[in-house]
């Protein structure tokens, strides 16, 4: 059953998206809510599942691995048994940190945060030994406008 989400909902997520390190007392404050009624929407959402992690975020810079990389691959295997062979393998390589199938002339982009072009080209070895693919080309990110984890929840 969908958790019906109101305007305190969204106010409530907007401020853990931009900080989840907050207190309930500090969020409380903010939503101007008691400290239970604030705590109970808390766990509700995360009941319902509609907050699914609180995480830290990092820079992937002072990690080492300053190359933002898009992988866009074409396939000519559909078949449960590749896409199996195919889901193992990108999600076993912890580089890759975004994974779609598209609609239109590409079947899948993958994201992936690297050190450099050789840290890329070893990924993309190590990619095609698990799994066949048809055509496989890569673009680099030169600089990068917005990245960003926070989904749009204010109501409008």
């Amino acid at each position: 059953m969908k958790h019906e989400i109101d305007t305190i909902d969204r106010r409530l997520l907007a401020e853990l998206q931009r900080d989840a390190t907050l207190t309930i007392d500090q969020l409380s404050d903010r939503l101007n809510l008691s400290r239970n009624a604030c705590w109970r929407r808390m766990r509700i959402l995360e009941e319902k599942g509609v907050i699914t992690a609180r995480v830290a975020l990092v820079d992937p810079e002072k990690l080492g691995l300053g190359l933002s990389v898009f992988i866009l691959l074409r396939t000519s295997h559909h078949d449960p048994d590749w896409l199996k062979r195919f889901r193992d393998a990108v999600t076993s390589f912890p580089e890759i940190t975004g994974v779609y199938r598209m609609s239109g002339d590409l079947d899948y982009v993958l994201r992936a945060r690297v050190a450099d072009v050789k840290a890329y080209d070893r990924l993309y070895q190590r990619l095609i030994e698990k799994v066949p693919l048809d055509d496989v080309s890569a673009s680099f990110v030169m600089e990068e406008i917005k990245d960003t984890t926070v989904i749009p929840v204010e109501v409008r």
